[in-house]
């Protein structure tokens, strides 16, 4: 099979790597992370993209695979009643932060709800890779990183969450789901 099939927006070409652990960047979109955007994080933007920005180029360096998971939604989405429309699919808002776009061999996983795991095939693409472990940074700590973190450790995956690398528009909630995926999912908090 050609390794060189497309998987989202970006082919995976090149996608092997020696390292069993991969790097997740959830969410880092316009909609969260631009003064403009709909779901807008506020003053925490700038420190999360910096530092995710960190983890990118490590992980680049040590040739671990960079797996950007992406909120994309229809117009008409059912989230939408508890949350401000957002990161609809070809919007500005869907899109990954020019500091931070993928790069040829990146994954691109498109998803629908708070796990990126639920409803696309991140688990098969990790395990056809022999990922066992994943390092999750991005926005917002409090939704789609718990709950990416949650169905990772249900899946068997070891889980690690930088600490700087992670934020939400809701401080204390941002404390209380590092406190939830260390304590209760057994996470490495860094």
């Amino acid at each position: 099979m050609d390794l060189a099939h497309r998987h989202g927006e970006i082919s995976v070409r090149r996608w092997r790597s020696v390292a069993r652990e991969a790097l997740l960047v959830i969410d880092m979109l316009g909609d969260f992370l631009a003064p403009e955007g709909s779901l807008f994080i506020g003053a925490a933007a700038a420190g999360v993209e910096r530092a995710v920005a960190g983890e990118i180029a490590r992980a680049r360096e040590q040739r671990r695979p960079v797996v950007y998971i992406c909120d994309r939604h229809r117009p008409d989405d059912a989230e939408f009643a508890m949350f401000s429309p957002h990161c609809i699919a070809a919007s500005p808002g869907a899109e990954v932060v020019p500091a931070l776009k993928p790069q040829p061999g990146d994954l691109v996983v498109p998803k629908r709800r708070y796990s990126a795991f639920y409803g696309t095939d991140l688990d098969l693409s990790l395990r056809e890779k022999g990922i066992d472990k994943l390092i999750l940074t991005g926005v917002c700590t409090n939704i789609c990183v718990l709950y990416t973190a949650a169905d990772a450790r249900m899946r068997g995956y070891e889980v690690e969450v930088v600490r700087e690398a992670v934020a939400s528009f809701d401080p204390a909630a941002h404390e209380f789901a590092l406190q939830e995926m260390e304590k209760t999912l057994g996470v490495r908090v860094r």
